[in-house]
C-alpha cells in the first residue's frame, strides 16, 4: 500500500470513530443510538434511519417516541398529542408544531424554560462564527516538479467560518498562500483555495480537523537560467483551476482570544499525481474571532 494511501485510510477511520459515538437508548424493546439535541427536563433525541429522521422526548426513565403515521393519505399527527401529554403540568401549545428538529427544539425548550427557571435555552438554530488567521510555514511543493526536493518558504491567510450550534464540527475554509522561490529552485506560486474542515476532536481549548482542498486556483511563475541559450525563455508563468482533493491535517489550540494554528497539509491528493517525494508542508500561526 503506498503511504499516501495509508494516511488517507488512517484519517477516514479517525473521521468514524470520532463520530460514531452515540448514547444508546432501549426503546418499546428496539434499541437506537440517539443523538442529544435538547437536554432538559424533556430531552430532545433524534437520529436518522434508513434516511429518515427519528424524533424520541425523554422525561423522567420515560421515552416517547414522536411519530406522524400516514392513513388513507392523510398524517395523524401522533406527535402533537405525545407532545400535549408530555407537557400536562405546564401545558405548551402544540397545535402549530411541525415534526422538524428546529420545530421541536423550539417547543421543548419552551416547556424547559416554563418549568426550570435555571433552564439554558438552546432554542437559537443558528450561531455563525467567523475567523480569521495569519500563518508562515515551509513546503517542497509536491504536486510540482521539483528536481531537488527543494522547500520553499510561504505564507497565507485563512477565512474560517462555522455553524456553532448545528454544525459544529464542520467548517468551511478560504485560504490563501504564497510561496517564495530560492536561489536553487526559481519557483513562486500564489494559491486561493476553497477547503472543507472535520474536526474529530472538538472541545472549547483543542480542536483537531481533517482539512480537504475542494478548489484550488494556482498562479505559478518558474525562472531559469539562460546564460548558456539566450534564445530560450528566461520565465514561464500561467494560472489553473483544478479540484485537487487534496488531504491534510490541523489543529487549534486555545491561546489568549483566539488559536495557535498548526497545519500539516497537502499529504495527499485523489486527483493529482505527486512528484514521488515525501510531502514536506507544514504551517503555525494564529486565528482570532471576528465576531
Amino acid at each position: 500500500m503506498k503511504p499516501q494511501i495509508a494516511l488517507f485510510a488512517l484519517l477516514v477511520i479517525c473521521c468514524v470513530a470520532f463520530t460514531s459515538a452515540q448514547d444508546s437508548y432501549t426503546v418499546n424493546g428496539e434499541t437506537l443510538s440517539l443523538k442529544t439535541e435538547v437536554k432538559g427536563p424533556i430531552t430532545l433525541l433524534w437520529n436518522t434511519f434508513d434516511k429518515h429522521y427519528r424524533y424520541f422526548a425523554k422525561k423522567g426513565e420515560a421515552i416517547t417516541e414522536l411519530s406522524n403515521t400516514k392513513s388513507d393519505g392523510k398524517y395523524r399527527e401522533q406527535y402533537k398529542e405525545s407532545l400535549r401529554v408530555l407537557t400536562a403540568d405546564s401545558p405548551v401549545d402544540a397545535s402549530k408544531v411541525r415534526l422538524t428538529l428546529a420545530g421541536l427544539r423550539k417547543y421543548i425548550n419552551t416547556y424547559n424554560s416554563n418549568v426550570d427557571p435555571n433552564y439554558v435555552d438552546n432554542s437559537e438554530t443558528v450561531e455563525v462564527i467567523t475567523r480569521l488567521g495569519v500563518f508562515g510555514g515551509i513546503t517542497n511543493h509536491r504536486y510540482t516538479s521539483n528536481p531537488t526536493n527543494e522547500t520553499l518558504p510561504l505564507i497565507g491567510l485563512e477565512f474560517e467560518l462555522f455553524d456553532a450550534k448545528l454544525l459544529p464540527r464542520h467548517a468551511i475554509v478560504f485560504g490563501f498562500r504564497q510561496s517564495f522561490k530560492n536561489e536553487t529552485y526559481m519557483y513562486s506560486s500564489s494559491q486561493f483555495s476553497i477547503n472543507y474542515r472535520f474536526k474529530f476532536v472538538n472541545s472549547p481549548n483543542v480542536a483537531v480537523y481533517v482539512n480537504t482542498k475542494l478548489v484550488t486556483y494556482n498562479y505559478s511563475k518558474t525562472q531559469f537560467d539562460t546564460v548558456a541559450d539566450p534564445s530560450l525563455p528566461n520565465e514561464v508563468s500561467g494560472g489553473k483551476l483544478q479540484a485537487p482533493f487534496i488531504f491534510g491535517l490541523g489543529a487549534d489550540i486555545k491561546l489568549g482570544n483566539g488559536f495557535i494554528i498548526l497545519g500539516y497539509n497537502d499529504a495527499v491528493s485523489l486527483v493529482l499525481d505527486d512528484n514521488g517525494e515525501f510531502p514536506i508542508d507544514f504551517t503555525a500561526g494564529y486565528k482570532f474571532n471576528l465576531n
